[in-house]
């Protein structure tokens, strides 16, 4: 009876939530299978989103078998558990952890190592030999946040590269920050055309991030090689991220980059989590 009751709840899907600065994931394992993409209601607007999602799924908690949320800006244990129970009537089981983290344990297990993570904003976050935690960055748009979309975006705007009253329009927007980080991809376009004052703007990008990763390797950085894994829009240009291992090297940093094995977002990386 208890092999059987454990079989049906191995059977259940399990939902994720990817939520980001700018876009929020969801997505539901098998047999569900249902995926969704959108601009973020924020922590404060998830229920409501969600709400909507388990109506047009047909999804009732009891369906479920769990419920993890990969938050932006959830970092202490009262902070989880807040967010938990307000999550909580949506899965008879709800786990809240860091995107960053969430990123790094799809990217590289449970190992040791260094993800970077580089979207809207930045993080590096290390992890030693004995589970151990290190980040560097993660601050936010006003005091951190180097080599992020946001920080490109923002260096543009500050080199006069777009008319006076666009810029002020973009700066003053209830989004602003998102609206700024949006110009990055075009930013690396020019670089990639040759544009100086653009390649400038990328080039001061990888070596911030590149800063980074060796402020959560730490001590290792002087060591073996450091697997070195990576998340966010940002580093999926594979030219820039190319050039963060530049910089990296240049500072006699030995580095063995790692292709993520899978995202926060995708469940079946949840799976091992659990």
């Amino acid at each position: 009876m208890n092999r059987d009751l454990a079989r049906r709840r191995s059977e259940r899907p399990i939902v994720v939530v990817d939520l980001g600065g700018t876009w929020v994931r969801v997505a539901a394992s098998r047999p569900a299978r249902r995926t969704f993409r959108g601009r973020t209601p924020g922590v404060a607007g998830l229920p409501a989103l969600l709400d909507r999602l388990w109506r047009r799924w047909r999804l009732a908690p009891r369906d479920l078998a769990a419920l993890g949320v990969a938050s932006r800006g959830i970092w202490t244990a009262g902070e989880r558990r807040a967010l938990a129970r307000r999550l909580r009537r949506f899965a008879p089981r709800v786990l809240v952890i860091s995107d960053v983290e969430a990123a790094y344990l799809a990217a590289l297990g449970p190992g040791p190592g260094v993800l970077l993570l580089a979207g809207t904003g930045s993080i590096a976050l290390g992890r030693d030999g004995n589970g151990r935690w290190a980040r560097a960055g993660g601050l936010g748009p006003l005091l951190g946040d180097d080599g992020s979309a946001f920080s490109i975006g923002r260096a543009w705007l500050r080199a006069d590269a777009i008319p006076p009253a666009r810029a002020r329009r973009l700066a003053t927007a209830p989004d602003a920050v998102a609206r700024i980080a949006a110009l990055a991809p075009a930013v690396l376009r020019r670089a990639r055309h040759g544009d100086a004052h653009a390649r400038r703007v990328a080039r001061e990008a990888q070596h911030a991030l590149a800063d980074l990763v060796v402020r959560a390797a730490g001590p290792r950085r002087r060591a073996a090689s450091i697997a070195v894994s990576w998340a966010g829009g940002l580093l999926d240009d594979p030219r820039f991220r190319a050039g963060v291992w530049r910089a990296l090297r240049s500072r006699g940093v030995r580095i063995r980059p790692v292709a993520p094995r899978a995202t926060a977002a995708t469940p079946e990386a949840w799976l091992s989590l659990r």
